[in-house]
């Protein structure tokens, strides 16, 4: 026996695993995301999804569906040699904390949920089809602009179309748009260091083709309502939702639809935050949350 499997033996007894599923998809994993969690108590998991952060291939569809993705989740559980953890998903990765629990919710301790985003057509229409553009249209035209007005019926699918397009230069381009008008809106005041992030190729390539590959394919999802429809198989498990009230890229109605089919789960409306887990208020709910599972653990309650 490796001393170092002797060494996680040593500490898996005392430290919480918890896996960290990023939002996008696309966007990948940062040091800072362990910032919400107590690191003497929990054993801090990030996970960079298939294309994105260090995965390679780089910004590779193939094989990159929600489904490949929960059976990731699940091998590197097995891998890890952990037999239950908490999951934590803020934007697309409350989606895929969703979908990963409802399939293995005997594998899951407790999750916390931020910006809530159930994939379906009215929150894709909201942002990505013109609603969100009511309360940022300076940011909104450049990314209407850039596709022809012929093909504006659909602009997820245009998008598709350039970013897929053989012409690198096109390629970047709509990356570099659609990655720019999510980056513009994901605070309640707009950062502008959040938005610089725009200004790399490589994370922008990533994040777009990913998010937009998703979208089209309505996250290969068998129904519109897939995730509410099946709350009942994780009604059991302690969770926390952490919604900002001014959340314009997952609004609030996402939330709240969640919210009244699942009341067992504890539900926190930030009243001055938009969507970024790194807004004061929102991060503040999400410390707090974790230590409120980290406390029910201790005390053996779950």
């Amino acid at each position: 026996m490796s001393l170092l499997w002797l060494f996680w033996l040593s500490v898996s007894y005392v430290w919480q695993p918890v896996v960290f599923l990023h939002g996008g998809p696309g966007a990948g994993t940062s040091a800072n995301n362990r910032r919400f969690f107590d690191p003497e108590f929990y054993r801090i998991i990030l996970f960079d999804q298939r294309g994105a952060g260090k995965s390679t291939p780089h910004a590779c569809l193939e094989e990159n569906t929600t489904w490949d993705l929960v059976d990731d989740i699940e091998k590197l559980r097995e891998h890890l040699g952990i037999s239950e953890w908490q999951v934590f998903g803020g934007s697309w990765g409350s989606t895929l904390a969703l979908a990963y629990s409802q399939s293995h919710p005997d594998k899951v301790t407790g999750i916390v949920l931020r910006g809530i985003f159930l994939l379906r057509k009215k929150e894709l229409d909201w942002f990505y089809e013109g609603g969100a553009a009511a309360i940022f249209p300076d940011a909104w035209e450049p990314f209407r602009d850039f596709i022809p007005e012929n093909e504006r019926g659909s602009l997820i699918k245009a998008y598709h179309k350039r970013l897929n397009s053989d012409d690198m230069q096109t390629k970047l381009m709509a990356a570099k748009i659609w990655t720019t008008w999510e980056l513009m809106t994901a605070h309640l005041i707009p950062n502008e260091a959040n938005i610089k992030k725009g200004e790399d190729d490589t994370f922008n390539l990533a994040f777009a083709r990913i998010e937009n590959h998703y979208f089209v394919n309505k996250g290969f999802l068998p129904a519109d309502s897939y995730l509410v429809s099946n709350i009942d198989k994780i009604r059991h498990i302690k969770t926390v939702i952490v919604q900002g009230r001014y959340d314009v890229c997952c609004p609030m109605m996402s939330a709240w639809d969640l919210h009244k089919e699942w009341p067992e789960a504890e539900f926190k409306v930030v009243p001055d935050a938009g969507h970024s887990a790194n807004e004061v208020g929102i991060a503040a709910e999400l410390v707090a949350a974790n230590e409120k599972l980290k406390n029910i653990l201790k005390s053996g309650g779950i």
